[in-house]
């Protein structure tokens, strides 16, 4: 899937918000991509899913492991294109754990998988939680890196498309100096789509 296809599939289901959006990396930034009015329609996931899973194939994973929230409907979408186990990780006192009797094995190869990597954090987050298992990471994968290439994991990773918006610290956020209030991705009805810079 080229990038171009992959930025209509979120044009179409008007995802492409543009405002004042607080990041859950605790960034800011004028645009948002939201991935789940995507998701949301069975046909454009499992496009995405297999589109990624082409990519990484390679790599040879037995099983696919998202954080949650926002990774484990493109995880799953994933997991059925490799045909391998899927799996996710979720918060319990803010810590991100293996829950509901999911486990792995030390010898399984695992790919993290989620839906945007602005930081990174999550996806090194859940790369941790496979290797405390003692399980073997053999790549990373999204459908949009928005990192501006500065996110950075030591094992392979591959996005369906780079979106470049410029990300803000709080203190030195151009909105936030204008009073403009900031809101939590998906809490706004009514935002505005607009064209990313790719």
């Amino acid at each position: 899937m080229h990038s171009d296809d992959l930025l209509q599939h979120f044009r179409d289901a008007g995802a492409l918000l543009e405002g004042h959006f607080r990041l859950s990396s605790g960034l800011h930034s004028p645009g948002y991509l939201q991935c789940a009015l995507v998701l949301q329609d069975p046909v454009r996931a499992a496009a995405l899913g297999a589109a990624i899973a082409a990519r990484v194939r390679p790599l040879a994973p037995d099983l696919v492991l998202s954080p949650a929230l926002g990774g484990v409907v493109i995880g799953h979408e994933v997991a059925r294109a490799l045909g391998v186990r899927g799996i996710f990780a979720e918060r319990r006192d803010g810590r991100l754990m293996l829950r509901r009797g999911f486990a792995l094995a030390a010898s399984e190869r695992v790919l993290v998988v989620e839906d945007v990597v602005t930081t990174g954090g999550s996806t090194r987050e859940t790369i941790a939680v496979a290797r405390e298992s003692g399980a073997e990471v053999v790549g990373a994968a999204a459908i949009i890196d928005r990192s501006g290439s500065r996110a950075t994991f030591d094992v392979p990773f591959e996005s369906l498309a780079d979106v470049s918006w410029p990300t803000h610290e709080p203190a030195s956020c151009p909105l936030c100096a204008r009073g403009v209030p900031a809101v939590k991705p998906g809490s706004r009805p009514g935002a505005t789509v607009r064209e990313p810079t790719p």
